[in-house]
């Protein structure tokens, strides 16, 4: 659909990436829209755990248009591909998840929910995991799929909330990064379901597993991995207090975005 090439921004004189959409698909609205997307949102957020965007547009190749994606080159394995060796480290894991959930904080505190959450959407490289694909990113409080609609993302990580027709908010990447978190500490996830309705009716009904005891891992992470899937969204963490929470349990350090200014309440003096 849009393999990603190696190129040299001549003009800035720089390496980067760039994804090109096939003739077929820039033809196609829906694909269209998401390569749109994907460029509109994640070029939002600057931030080191996030793949950067630095451009979006059309060309023309053999009479025909092709849309393409200009990125932040980022070098080293997906997560999916890693986890094919079994699970990760137990401090690892923590550090590569505290690494995600700091990247989604940038995110919500744009107001953009990543809505995809899984391995092959983390890439880590040299510096820290790096967020992809924000081709099915959305705005806090948007409609989150149509009456009757398809549910966009990966049945595995889809929030319950999400199945309900709710609005989009923040709590899926949360639940998400729960699921993707037990999967990097355990090689599973926490159902044994093998369909994708299995799946669905078990986010809505079904307790996820417990972890099972590992040793190297510090009781903090484990309780936020556990936050992180509860079914009831108010019961989740948000990134930033996820990030800031797996991030001291192995002694790492995360970049996380500033909290935001409030304005005094009326009437409130100062000293």
């Amino acid at each position: 659909m849009a393999p990603v090439w190696e190129a040299h921004d001549e003009v800035l004189d720089r390496t980067v990436a760039v994804k090109l959409l096939t003739p077929e698909h820039t033809a196609d609205p829906e694909a269209f829209a998401r390569a749109s997307n994907e460029a509109r949102y994640a070029a939002r957020i600057a931030h080191p755990n996030v793949a950067g965007v630095y451009d979006f547009g059309t060309t023309r190749r053999g009479r025909q248009g092709a849309a393409y994606l200009v990125m932040e080159l980022v070098q080293g394995p997906l997560l999916s591909d890693y986890l094919r060796q079994g699970p990760l480290h137990p401090g690892f894991a923590v550090r590569v998840c505290a690494e995600v959930a700091a990247g989604l904080a940038a995110a919500h505190a744009q107001g953009i929910v990543h809505r995809d959450i899984k391995p092959a959407n983390v890439i880590l490289t040299p510096t820290g995991a790096k967020i992809l694909d924000f081709g099915i990113a959305a705005r806090v409080g948007a409609v989150d799929h149509p009456p009757d609609g398809l549910v966009l993302g990966t049945p595995a990580y889809i929030a319950p909330e999400r199945l309900d027709g709710s609005v989009v908010g923040p709590e899926a990447d949360m639940y998400a990064l729960g699921v993707l978190f037990y999967l990097t500490l355990t090689g599973l996830i926490p159902w044994n379901e093998s369909t994708d309705d299995g799946l669905l009716r078990a986010h809505l009904d079904k307790p996820p597993h417990p972890l099972p005891l590992i040793e190297a891992l510090p009781p903090e992470a484990a309780d936020t991995c556990h936050a992180c899937l509860d079914k009831d969204p108010a019961r989740r963490p948000t990134a930033m207090a996820a990030a800031l929470i797996l991030a001291a349990s192995v002694d790492a350090q995360v970049y996380l975005p500033p909290l935001p200014v409030l304005d005094p309440p009326p009437g409130a003096g100062g000293p």
